[in-house]
């Protein structure tokens, strides 16, 4: 599979893996039974009332388990540089994760991104967010991931282990904007920002997908000019764990599982509130074949470039994008067609920009609450 930056988070989906991106789930749940009760007075309301007024408390858990991972790192690991940034991160994580929990402190963001610093659904993104990034960078600090994708032991990837991985990311995002607690399917989809596109998004998603196509094939030679050995080990990783994934059914996999369900969350649940660099920041920690790399640098680009065209657009604009991007990363492997292809990408990007302009249908970012 070409190896230049593409959108999808690998995971070695053993029962334990699969639990670990499942785990958020019922927090987010009872984060949006804390804004909304279930009416009524039967026993499952009643219940699912008392399990949202411990949402707070359920944060402050999370941030505690931080810490005391540090802790327990640090006192039965064989001391090193690893296991000291690995701790130094993870307690890092956890106080910012606590400081999070306090209203004031939720207050001073609510100034710079639109959150509503009394809504537990708001603080929980956060929270989860944050212990996201900063397990993932710990990590990263902590272990040679591209050697250990890259290794036999680490299973090769099937298209059923691809959809696994992505559905929890679309449930959070459906969950998270309190499907079935606060909205109904169609309200949801509608905050999510999945709505009809009109002809000019498709033109611009289209156009926005062969930019980022030639600009992530562009930073991936750069990564192997300036560091080769880096370099290397991502193409091995991502030939390990993508190999068997080159025939029409693994691309198309990839392309719409990856496209839809991390569109939905990234763009559709968490860009309208936390904004776009910090959803972007997020997207990249997950996309953890790239390790510490210039193509890691791309992969933030490329998703500060997709929360863009949400934000002109929508959610299902820069979903079309995202898919076709991913099948471009699939399907072609010539290096020659990186000019064209930044050409005819700035051309359709301009066409779509110039329809919207002179049409006034620029769409808007959703912000309900």
């Amino acid at each position: 599979m070409e190896h230049s930056a593409s959108f999808l988070a690998p995971a070695e989906l053993a029962l334990l893996d699969l639990l670990f991106l499942l785990l958020p789930l019922p927090l987010i749940v009872i984060a949006n039974w804390h804004e909304a009760p279930p009416a009524g007075d039967g026993t499952l309301a009643r219940g699912a009332a008392a399990l949202g007024s411990t949402v707070w408390m359920l944060l402050a858990l999370v941030a505690a388990v931080c810490i005391l991972l540090a802790l327990v790192t640090v006192a039965f690991t064989a001391p090193g540089h690893r296991t000291v940034l690995y701790a130094a991160v993870m307690l890092l994580t956890g106080i910012a994760a606590a400081a999070l929990i306090s209203e004031p402190v939720r207050s001073g963001l609510a100034r710079v991104i639109p959150i509503d610093l009394h809504s537990a659904v708001h603080a929980t993104a956060l929270v989860l967010t944050v212990v996201l990034v900063g397990s993932q960078l710990a990590n990263q600090l902590a272990v040679d991931v591209l050697s250990q994708q890259a290794s036999a032991a680490a299973p090769a990837l099937t298209p059923i282990d691809l959809i696994a991985q992505e559905l929890p990311f679309l449930l959070a995002a459906l969950l998270g904007v309190g499907l079935f607690v606060r909205r109904d399917f169609g309200a949801s989809l509608d905050r999510l920002g999945f709505v009809r596109p009109t002809v000019w998004q498709l033109v611009l998603a289209l156009g926005a997908a062969l930019v980022f196509f030639a600009f992530g094939t562009g930073m991936d030679w750069l990564n192997h000019a300036l560091s080769p050995g880096t370099a290397n080990k991502v193409e091995a990783a991502n030939q390990h764990l993508f190999g068997q994934l080159t025939n029409l059914i693994g691309i198309a996999t990839i392309a719409l599982s990856a496209g839809i369900c991390e569109e939905a969350l990234f763009r559709g649940a968490l860009q309208p509130r936390l904004s776009i660099l910090w959803t972007a920041i997020v997207f990249t920690t997950v996309h953890t074949q790239y390790g510490l790399s210039l193509d890691a640098v791309a992969v933030l680009v490329l998703a500060i470039g997709l929360g863009l065209v949400r934000r002109v657009a929508n959610t299902t604009t820069s979903t079309v994008c995202h898919v076709v991007y991913n099948t471009l990363v699939g399907v072609v492997v010539s290096g020659a067609l990186i000019g064209p292809a930044a050409i005819a990408g700035l051309v359709l990007v301009a066409a779509g920009a110039g329809a919207a302009f002179f049409t006034g249908r620029l769409g808007n970012l959703k912000t309900a609450p």
